[in-house]
């Protein structure tokens, strides 16, 4: 007789065979792709013990994306190995809308390269393959694997320390135990096999043909500069047809807004060699849009309860020091520069200045809550494989702010500064949010990144969790991503074609006013230590006009654009009339400019719609004899002979009250 065991699927309790595996319990379901069990994913192919409780994941969950994009990695990884046998593997995680891999191949892949994979991928698809478990221990992994030198590497890297190793680094080693996954095809031979975490779906026919090979780009092995360089191939998985036609007209959206294209049409900034990575120029009409958004902000701070202030670009290290920083955050910071046996850093940040000021003379109780904002020029060396344009650069403008208060203030002022942060997004017509809350990893090896003790992490966390309730938005974990000194409250927004940016951080911090000695005297006479609180409604000045460039495919507000109005007069007799038009504008604070060169005038119509000026301005022979003007706008729609007078009033109220056109 077959004993029995209980689990637990759905919130009933279910009585089945000893032996049962996951996939038996949902062999119904074709769309479950793996199973939750004990809060762990897991193959269909786990056996179940008594007790467990099980969960099915659908292929259309996140997860369940995951293990489909995890697992055409794998088949990927097959097909470059089968085309080009002397290639060796690197790693090849999920990623978000895709996944990757890093292949030690002789030649970079091309274009054509990629379409050839695409087909052998294709055929072991449709092969219907499956995906075997198997545990094995480290010197059993070094003897199958010993001609994979970068697999070699990560083997003994288990738990906490495969994600130190290198990012995705946890999908190959990430366990307890180290496994290898074999694609085994119906005949039951086992055609190849990787390293790997897991899990993955029963079977490769699961991916079907709604996958594709996106590009290929030179990678670090284990994101360092001093390892060799692979060659890293993305792609990208779906559910279905339809779903992958979906992203990749969401992509060439995206193409048609990329800030840097755009930036270039506008000239509104560029990123010359000359000058290194990450550190881009502004333009005259980049200087206004960066101008505009400081004086919005500086203003706003200042109405809010900020205190101006101003910091150098350049310290001696034992600031960094102080602020634990160092060693902390050295990575990303640019090299010491040494001067009379002293070394410097270029800031990577405000804070630890904004706590000299705070220190330079006693505090009260009164006094807080105290807030010190300032633009301060910081400098980062991201790396170079993930400088991106304006969205991630190596020398950036923060609008960093931070508040002093006591403990009891402190719920009280994150409040006050997350509805700081939301309005400003709103007015610059960013309005669809969620919150993320970061927080330390309790777990593993990573938990030494973090300093501070367990009653003040639970303390700020419980804090910043309260608020973030409290403001009725979607609130969305994200277990160790926390600053090492304190966890923050992130806002989440997404942008007019539905893609998600981190936008303004909330951070509480009780490590630094600790570290720097930072005290007020309070009602009794005692000496307390404050709280602070980091906040960055812009986050990077340059990130932020990144984001809006693409948010509005340069269409800005009027309010916001670097050219308001652009006349067009129909020739050249017209040019001292519409002058007159812009010298009125001009009065009233409008950005106006006319274009008076010898293009012929559709040339001129051409070029202003490229300007993507929010109201264009073209006076004729009848415009001229009305005392009018005509308005084109930037839908190709016009609206002629409207009085100068009507338009002046019509363009200024439309800058005063920030529309959008």
């Amino acid at each position: 007789m077959t004993s029995q065991i209980t689990v637990s699927v759905a919130g009933s309790e279910r009585a089945v065979d000893q032996g049962t595996t996951a996939g038996d319990l949902f062999a119904d379901d074709r769309a479950v792709v793996v199973a939750r069990v004990g809060g762990e994913l897991r193959d269909l192919t786990h056996p179940l013990a008594d007790g467990d409780v099980v969960e099915p994941v659908l292929v259309s969950e996140p997860d369940g994306l995951d293990v489909l994009r995890h697992s055409c990695a794998h088949v990927l990884a097959q097909a470059v190995q089968e085309t080009f046998p002397d290639a060796r593997l690197g790693i090849g995680p999920p990623i978000r809308d895709g996944f990757y891999y890093d292949f030690d191949v002789a030649e970079p892949f091309t274009p054509d390269d990629l379409k050839r994979l695409e087909k052998a991928m294709q055929k072991i698809i449709n092969t219907g393959q499956t995906f075997a478990r198997r545990e094995v221990d480290d010197d059993a992994a070094r003897a199958e694997l010993a001609g994979e030198p970068y697999k070699l590497e990560l083997i003994g890297l288990k738990g906490g320390a495969a994600g130190d190793a290198a990012d995705g680094a946890a999908v190959e080693v990430g366990g307890s135990q180290l496994t290898i996954y074999d694609n085994v095809d119906r005949s039951g031979e086992v055609v190849w096999g990787d390293l790997c975490r897991g899990p993955h779906l029963p079977s490769t026919k699961i991916i079907g043909n709604a996958f594709k090979l996106m590009r290929s780009a030179a990678a670090y092995w284990r994101g360092s500069e001093k390892n060799p360089q692979l060659q890293r191939v993305y792609g990208t998985a779906w559910p279905d047809k339809a779903e992958l036609k979906a992203y990749l007209d969401r992509l060439a959206e995206a193409e048609k807004r990329d800030h840097r294209r755009l930036g270039a049409e506008m000239d509104l900034y560029s990123f010359p060699e000359v000058l290194g990575a990450g550190l881009p120029l502004f333009h005259p009409k980049g200087g206004v849009l960066k101008r505009v958004m400081e004086d919005y902000a500086r203003q706003r701070h200042i109405d809010e309860g900020f205190q101006y202030v101003g910091t150098p670009h350049v310290s001696k290290e034992a600031l960094f020091h102080t602020s634990g920083h160092l060693p902390y955050y050295e990575d990303t910071m640019f090299p010491a520069m040494e001067e009379d046996g002293q070394r410097y850093f270029l800031k990577a940040m405000n804070c630890p200045m904004h706590n000299l000021i705070y220190s330079s003379q006693q505090r009260s109780y009164r006094d807080l809550p105290l807030r010190l904002f300032e633009f301060g020029h910081v400098y980062r060396y991201e790396k170079s494989g993930v400088v991106h344009g304006l969205t991630r650069v190596r020398g950036l403008e923060m609008d960093d702010s931070h508040s002093y208060v006591t403990k009891e203030q402190a719920p009280g002022e994150i409040k006050h500064l997350l509805d700081f942060v939301l309005s400003l997004l709103r007015d610059f017509g960013l309005d669809d949010f969620y919150l993320e809350l970061s927080t330390r990893d309790e777990t593993g090896a990573k938990k030494d990144k973090f300093i501070g003790s367990d009653e003040q992490w639970a303390e700020a966390t419980a804090v910043l969790e309260e608020v973030a309730t409290e403001s009725g938005l979607e609130l969305v974990a994200d277990p160790g991503g926390a600053a090492f000194y304190g966890p923050k409250i992130s806002v989440q927004a997404r942008d007019a074609i539905g893609r998600t940016w981190q936008m303004s951080t909330v951070q509480y911090d009780f490590n630094q006013p600790e570290r720097f000695g930072l005290e007020y005297q309070a009602a009794d006479g005692t000496r307390q230590q404050p709280v602070m609180i980091h906040s960055a409604k812009f986050g990077s000045i340059e990130r932020f006009i990144g984001v809006l460039v693409e948010h509005y495919a340069g269409q800005f507000p009027p309010w916001l654009a670097p050219v308001q109005v652009l006349g067009v007069p129909v020739a050249e007799d017209f040019d001292d009339y519409l002058s007159e038009v812009a010298a009125r504008l001009r009065a009233q604070g409008v950005r106006v400019e006319v274009d008076t060169s010898d293009d012929r005038f559709p040339k001129k119509i051409r070029n202003a719609s490229r300007s993507k000026a929010p109201f264009i301005l073209i006076a004729g022979g009848e415009d001229r004899d009305a005392g009018a003007v005509s308005f084109r706008f930037r839908d190709g729609s016009q609206e002629n002979a409207v009085p100068v007078d009507q338009a002046v009033e019509r363009i200024v109220a439309a800058i005063r009250d920030r529309v959008q056109v």
